[in-house]
């Protein structure tokens, strides 16, 4: 192997860490509500009754904020660059979860969390975005993969600071871990693709070529479907864990934070189980379809445990990660569907898309609430976003091993 070869290998790994790194601080500050919400809440004045509600009021925003953040920072990497919207997007939630230490009302911390949103939401689409692009297309699915599983990991760092400081210094620590991550990408050099493709005369980061013709809009939503039961998991069985463990005879309350931890560690396996499946059988297709049934598996689990103790929920929480670790073959399927001219507002604005459906889910998880029961609406529920991404799934096609370096026209 050359010199030059060694050194290209060199820069396209360095691609890979800082990504994951980057990644690792996308997952603390996106999940770092869900862990001090009971806390925080508490501490600012919310009454227990309000508890449940008020968590989904805010955690909609932070949501509402990714999908307005996906358009945003999607459309600006494919007319820009992905590294300039990696730098633009850190600095925003940095900022942003740094001030989340300042609340002392239900509005003003839903309106951060907003703002936070839009910015967590360049972070992970112009990653995957730049690491598809530099690695070779046999070797993409181990980048996508190491991304994810190093990133997810930031659940992990996001519940430890969380036990051992107060929830403002948690999101302190956020910000500041942004802010020295951005002295970090000071050195990532920007797609060949992409600067292959910015001196063409062809349309970049046209939501109007998205969204006009069929075909591909089709493909689109396809994608955005298959995602859908991950943040369900996350941000409604996981996170409302108090809530569902009461229900279920649980004889203390269960913990959403420790809920997150052992979630995210096994979405972090999972990720690694999903990649090493889609590389040996070359087929991201099948690897999404194996997890999906896992999703059902584990969730039926999870709500038939009847009187759950601690230990089950987290043996079960680390299971249900597994399953829902497909995250990252999700996003390397979005960006290999598209030409290059549209791969950053395609990855970029498929997870956080996906995020932000949780508010639909949301709503219509409530008014199942309403007619049924919180148990019965979970079921329904699962059992509808899986068979929705399973029929997502049959419509695409099988992206393993395509050639990138093409556009969309």
């Amino acid at each position: 192997m050359t010199k030059q070869n060694l050194s290209t290998d060199k820069n396209v790994w360095m691609v890979v860490i800082v990504a994951a790194l980057g990644y690792f601080v996308d997952i603390y500050d996106l999940v770092i509500f869900s862990i001090v919400r009971v806390q925080s809440f508490r501490d600012i004045g919310i009454p227990e009754s309000d508890m449940r509600t008020d968590g989904e009021y805010v955690l909609n925003m932070q949501m509402a904020g990714l999908l307005l953040g996906g358009l945003l920072w999607g459309v600006l990497a494919d007319r820009f660059g992905r590294i300039k919207v990696l730098f633009g997007s850190i600095l925003m939630y940095s900022l942003a979860n740094i001030a989340n230490g300042f609340v002392n009302d239900i509005h003003s911390y839903a309106f951060i969390r907003l703002i936070a949103g839009i910015g967590l939401a360049g972070e992970l689409g112009a990653g995957i975005t730049l690491v598809s692009e530099s690695m070779q297309k046999s070797k993409r699915g181990y980048g996508t993969m190491v991304v994810a599983s190093v990133g997810v990991l930031g659940a992990v760092a996001a519940y430890y600071v969380s036990e051992l400081f107060s929830w403002r210094n948690a999101y302190f620590a956020g910000g500041a871990m942004g802010l020295l991550l951005l002295v970090l990408r000071v050195g990532t050099f920007e797609s060949a693709m992409f600067k292959g493709v910015a001196h063409k005369q062809v349309a970049r980061g046209s939501l109007r070529m998205l969204f006009a013709d069929s075909a591909r809009f089709k493909r689109y939503m396809y994608c955005l479907l298959i995602g859908l039961p991950i943040w369900f998991v996350v941000g409604i069985l996981v996170t409302q864990a108090p809530e569902f463990g009461n229900l279920l005879g649980a004889p203390v309350t269960l913990s959403a934070g420790k809920g997150i931890l052992f979630t995210y560690l096994g979405l972090s396996l999972g990720d690694v189980l999903a990649g090493l499946l889609a590389q040996l059988t070359k087929s991201r297709r099948l690897a999404v379809f194996l997890f999906q049934l896992l999703i059902i598996a584990t969730a039926v689990w999870y709500l038939s445990s009847e009187g759950i103790t601690e230990q089950q929920f987290h043996r079960i929480a680390f299971f249900m990660g597994i399953a829902i670790g497909y995250w990252a073959t999700f996003v390397t399927i979005a960006s290999e569907q598209f030409g290059t001219n549209l791969r950053g507002t395609v990855t970029t604005t498929a997870p956080n898309f996906v995020r932000g459906a949780l508010i639909p889910s949301t709503l219509l998880f409530e008014f199942f609430v309403r007619q049924f029961n919180l148990i019965t609406a979970a079921y329904l529920m699962i059992f509808l976003l899986t068979g929705v991404a399973v029929f997502a799934l049959y419509k695409l096609k099988e992206s393993f091993d395509r050639d990138l370096n093409f556009e969309e026209r």
